[in-house]
């Protein structure tokens, strides 16, 4: 890692509309700034919602690692700055959503503020988190566990498909999809 950044693990997942162009033109806003510079992204996985209102499409879920000049609250900012630019609208909490990116990890920091805990409060029992950060980093641990034993215990787990690329309006198949 370059001196004075610090590594950041950040959560990107989309249920309405072209959820995987989203997705593709999110990292790219994320790492915009000379402040953020990309270090890994992972595959896409397709996941069924977890918590929030029933009859939600499913969900396009993927990891990303940065390192960042920013702090913790600006990059949380920046994480909602780009939400907004693809049009995120917060009316149900964990309601359907063009775009939700969250900070899982920034560092060893540890935050109990509620506008932005650290790390990530529902990570660790969240397999379309865990999984696809495992494929990128598999030594990586949260709470002192690695995170692949923590996806493989997740409940969500056996909801996690590989994403083929079809299907991507509202979790829909579109024109060309196999079934």
């Amino acid at each position: 890692m370059s001196p004075g950044y610090t590594k950041a693990v950040l959560a990107l997942g989309s249920n309405l509309g072209e959820r995987n162009d989203t997705l593709s033109g999110a990292v790219a806003d994320l790492v915009d700034p000379p402040e953020v510079r990309l270090l890994a992204v992972s595959p896409v996985v397709q996941t069924k919602p977890v918590g929030g209102p029933a009859g939600q499409p499913d969900f396009l879920n993927m990891v990303m690692t940065v390192e960042t000049t920013l702090s913790p609250e600006a990059l949380l900012e920046h994480c909602h700055a780009v939400e907004n630019k693809h049009l995120r609208v917060r009316d149900v909490r964990w309601g359907p959503r063009t775009l939700d990116v969250d900070i899982i990890t920034y560092g060893d920091v540890t935050s109990d503020d509620p506008d932005l805990t650290l790390p990530h409060p529902r990570a660790a029992g969240r397999a379309f988190v865990l999984y696809p950060w495992s494929l990128i980093d598999p030594a990586a641990t949260l709470g002192g566990e690695r995170i692949s034993e923590l996806a493989a215990r997740a409940a969500d787990f056996a909801d996690i498909v590989p994403f083929d690329g079809f299907g991507d309006y509202d979790g829909v198949p579109t024109a060309g999809a196999v079934e």
